[in-house]
């Protein structure tokens, strides 16, 4: 019947599917990756950077959970910078700018050297079903059969892809690579909630053509923190970014042009990324705005094959390539840029997340997960957070283990991402932000390793170093912490060290003197004076246990609530028909929805606590009649 059978068969090479990939490989599955051309593994489509504010959040996550994202990114990384420092660290968000060769190539020999992984380069057109609808493998390009236990499908742009520049419509997936049409065929005979979204990209600068003098520069910061835990030093050369603007000369020629625009000329039907719009939508929805930042960063170190491109962050365009190139000349030192690539939309379809379970399993499709753009998602960081999950539970599920890899919104920004997208799903392209998350000072990008990575070791995904490493690491904070809580100093030794406390007679710990805002480094060690010898990543966990203290431990009470609500879980299927209390309306959505838990019901748009009330009632009851 099968050509071959593995464990799990993930379709796609892009950052959600070489995610998916390793992590089922890393959990003992045997498992094939498949994608249309091997060289494109790991490919950058459009920002050639990696995290951010939000994002870094989820990089760090994936981290901890042995992913390979943050790695490749150090890897290749040209340019770091902690945004948001001057701010508390609960919202610092950490970036990379990467060569764009130097990730593909970091990605590819981390798949290469990933024991129980193979890599085939074919197209994945149709998905086979045993009779009771459970999906039981692919049939690819080339009419081979692949049997699997688990299918991960993380299709990105690709599902009938369409590109617009100007009055120009290309079927494409992305630049040069033919869109997946008799997959996107199959998936809607399945009967899936599906439409349309779109995104875009900016046009391509020559760095030799820009008048870098005339701009302000952009360093990176020194040294360079990496995004990886276990990366101890960056060693690639490190390059500026600069910035321009856009002026009233440049909205001048948009608004001129916007009948050609393929968003405003009624050609695309998606909806776009609302917190990363095109040039057009700027200038539109914000008409008061006299002026847009623009960052123009490169593409790859000097000398290299990318060294001469620029990404002109903030000007992602579906205008014509010439009128491309005349509002791109109104811009300070860009009056004689070269455009080596114009940008371009592309608009996709995308299957409704509602349709998934929180472990990205179809509900209507046992066996086949879907991860990435194609669950409504923006952006790379998304899209590894969700293949990572999605490959751990299809692993789990292929080896006869129950798939039940979630982690909650309490625990991480993924648990953030996975619960919005399958409770609530998108009316457009969903992007991770700080405050999307009600738990936010908790789960930072700094303590991600210490949320997760026990989690992980648990799952089976984490490697024999990180585990480690881990450990050391968690014992030397759990040691500093005990250390911080008991060493103290009256507020005699206080004053004699410059800093102001009240002459109460009270000792002050080690976090409460952190906390103060008379501390300074110099006062601080000369009071505890092992504080120096901590390594900086212990002294960072000390720093925001004693800024945060007194609000984590209102939310460690409201977690605790939380879980106990998380812990209620609904039983598949049950009829809210049933249910005496719940309106027509509350039935309905709750049917919709199909929350795994009580607590996710209360998130589901609309339901009322009234209902929910009514729901938790239902439960408890059938709960107790089954043990009686």
């Amino acid at each position: 019947m099968f050509d071959k059978t593995y464990d799990v068969v993930v379709v796609g090479g892009g950052h959600a599917g070489t995610e998916a990939a390793a992590a089922a490989a890393r959990c003992g599955a045997r498992t094939l990756l498949l994608t249309h051309k091997l060289e494109t593994l790991g490919e950058m489509s459009c920002n050639p950077a990696i995290g951010g504010v939000g994002k870094g959040h989820l990089v760090r996550e994936i981290d901890a959970l042995d992913g390979l994202m943050a790695r490749a990114a150090d890897a290749a990384g040209i340019h770091f910078k902690l945004l948001n420092r001057s701010k508390g660290p609960a919202v610092r968000g950490p970036r990379a700018q990467a060569d764009r060769g130097l990730y593909r190539q970091a990605v590819q020999a981390l798949l290469r050297t990933q024991p129980g992984l193979e890599l085939l380069a074919d197209s994945a057109e149709d998905i086979l079903l045993d009779a009771t609808g459970r999906c039981t493998g692919v049939v690819t390009g080339t009419g081979r059969r692949i049997g699997a236990g688990a299918v991960v499908i993380t299709t990105g742009t690709f599902l009938r892809g369409v590109i617009h520049l100007g009055e120009e419509r290309t079927p494409a997936g992305r630049v040069g690579e033919a869109p997946s049409i008799g997959l996107a065929d199959t998936l809607r005979r399945l009967g899936l909630p599906m439409a349309r979204l779109k995104t875009g990209t900016p046009p391509r600068l020559d760095a030799r053509t820009i008048d870098w003098a005339a701009l302000e520069a952009q360093p990176g910061d020194t040294p360079p923190e990496p995004l990886s835990w276990l990366t101890e030093r960056i060693t690639n050369p490190q390059v500026a970014c600069a910035i321009t603007e856009t002026n009233e000369a440049t909205h001048a020629v948009i608004r001129a042009n916007l009948h050609r625009s393929a968003v405003y000329g009624g050609r695309i039907e998606g909806v776009g990324p609302r917190y990363c719009p095109s040039i057009e939508d700027k200038v539109v929805r914000f008409a008061d705005k006299g002026r847009h930042q623009i960052f123009l960063e490169p593409e790859g170190l000097p000398g290299g094959p990318d060294g001469d491109v620029i990404y002109p962050n903030g000007i992602s365009t579906s205008l014509p390539a010439e009128v491309q190139a005349a509002l791109i000349a109104t811009m300070p030192g860009l009056a004689k840029a070269v455009i080596l690539r114009p940008g371009y939309a592309i608009e996709y379809d995308h299957v409704d997340p509602r349709a998934l379970r929180p472990t990205l399993e179809l509900r209507a499709c046992p066996g086949l997960f879907l991860a990435g753009q194609i669950n409504g998602t923006t952006g790379y960081e998304e899209a590894g957070a969700q293949g990572l999950m999605a490959g751990l539970n299809a692993a789990a599920l292929a080896g006869d283990g129950p798939a039940d890899r979630v982690l909650t919104r309490a625990e991480a920004y993924t648990g953030v991402m996975l619960d919005d997208l399958v409770l609530q799903g998108v009316s457009e392209p969903y992007r991770m932000l700080t405050a999307r998350s009600e738990h936010r000072l908790a789960l930072r990008a700094d303590n991600a390793g210490l949320r997760l990575t026990e989690r992980g070791i648990a799952w089976g995904c984490v490697g024999t170093a990180r585990a480690t490493a881990f450990r050391r690491f968690g014992a030397a904070v759990t040691d500093a912490l005990a250390w911080a809580h008991s060493e103290a100093a009256t507020p005699t030794q206080f004053a004699a060290a410059g800093m102001a406390v009240n002459q109460d007679g009270r000792r002050r710990n080690v976090l409460e003197a952190l906390a103060l805002p008379s501390a300074t480094p110099e006062a601080l060690e000369a009071l505890f004076p092992r504080l120096p010898s901590l390594a900086p990543a212990v002294r960072t966990q000390l720093e925001a246990e004693a800024l945060y203290a007194p609000y984590l431990e209102r939310q460690a009470a409201e977690m605790r609530a939380l879980a106990r609500e998380e812990r209620m879980g609904i039983p598949p299927g049950l009829d809210f028909t049933a249910i005496p209390g719940l309106s027509t309306e509350m039935r309905q959505r709750l049917a919709a929805a199909q929350p795994a838990t009580l607590g996710g019901a209360g998130r589901v748009a609309g339901v009322t606590p009234a209902a929910l009330a009514a729901l938790a009632v239902h439960l408890r009851r059938h709960s107790a009649e089954r043990f009686t």
